[in-house]
């Protein structure tokens, strides 16, 4: 083959691979051992809207002032030297070039979301080169986005009760046997608190299931106001609610429950044209080391609720109650 013929094979060859370069819907970003801009393709150029010939030779740094300068220099670093590839993906590094990102879609970012491959690029045994290609991303990160804050929506529904928004019985129960289990294994105090409307069945009766579901979202408000970031507060079931009380004694479980009874039987209630009062009453019970099992701590406070009931309801009663009225009975 002549010396022309293999000029020409030559200039066809960096002209098809000029082409195809250009004309790839990923950017290219070669840079030399210095870091330095050795060339870059149409798609780097339009979404940079950097003039190409201003910038070869120049520090990817000082064209890209955004770049981490420190964490992007150790991992170039890393290429040259080991001689293999390496990535940074969207879920490390959402982008790393702030590119803006040309989809009909609204996202949490104005540029695109970038997947960053790494080449070392190797010329006679030495690799001199890095070649960086950028994959927009944004419709992955997007669309992956959107699905997990439905997967997120989802879990939170499978926990929470549809009509007060508080803790369902089934994930309240879960957290109470986790809560006793790490009180048990840490020597930590734990409470229980639970409450019942009382006559609440007049209430329905009277207004409606409307207007019963009415107090019940407002109790929920009222009473989750009243609680810490760390108590868990749920729907036990119909008109019944408990709270777990983390790190909690009987003093300071039954001082929050009288705040309950006593804020809830002030706090007016609104349905339609009509205000009324309400009230509860309360059982409070403490974790003993005798208690082998979360039930136990259930049935005590319930039948400390049931104590007040039978007293006339609209007050508090605890397991001390509970075994003053025994030792009576006895």
């Amino acid at each position: 083959m002549s010396s022309i013929e293999n000029d020409f094979l030559k200039k066809l060859s960096e002209q098809a691979s000029s082409q195809i370069t250009d004309q790839l819907n990923t950017g290219i970003l070669i840079l030399d051992s210095q870091f330095n801009i050795v060339m870059w393709n149409r798609f780097l150029q339009v979404h940079s809207d950097k003039a190409v010939a201003a910038n070869i030779g120049k520090s990817v740094f000082e064209v890209f002032l955004e770049l981490p300068q420190r964490w992007l220099t150790r991992k170039l670093t890393s290429v040259l030297q080991l001689k293999t590839p390496n990535f940074c993906s969207w879920q490390q590094r959402h982008h790393l070039f702030e590119l803006p990102h040309t989809r009909p879609i609204t996202t949490d970012s104005e540029f695109m979301a970038q997947n960053c491959t790494f080449l070392p690029m190797e010329t006679d045994g030495e690799v001199e080169h890095v070649c960086i290609l950028i994959e927009d991303v944004t419709d992955v990160c997007h669309y992956q986005g959107q699905l997990q804050q439905a997967l997120d929506k989802l879990a939170m529904i499978s926990r929470i009760d549809g009509l007060t928004q508080i803790y369902n019985r089934k994930h309240w129960q879960e957290s109470l046997a986790q809560e006793f289990a790490k009180a048990k294994r840490h020597d930590k105090q734990v409470s229980l608190i639970m409450f019942d409307l009382d006559n609440f069945k007049h209430l329905n009766d009277h207004y409606g299931h409307q207007g019963g579901d009415k107090v019940l979202i407002d109790v929920s408000d009222t009473v989750s106001n009243l609680l810490r970031v760390e108590d868990i507060f749920g729907r036990y079931g119909g008109e019944e609610f408990a709270i777990v009380l983390p790190e909690t004694n009987l003093a300071g479980a039954q001082e929050l429950a009288q705040r309950i009874c006593k804020t809830l039987a002030v706090t007016p209630m609104h349905y339609k044209d009509s205000v009324f009062n309400i009230s509860v009453s309360v059982g409070v019970a403490e974790l003993k080391d005798s208690d082998t099992d979360y039930e136990s701590l259930i049935s005590v406070a319930d039948s400390a609720l049931y104590l007040a009931k039978s007293n006339g309801r609209n007050q508090v009663c605890t397991e001390l109650d509970l075994d003053s009225t025994q030792q009576k009975s006895a």
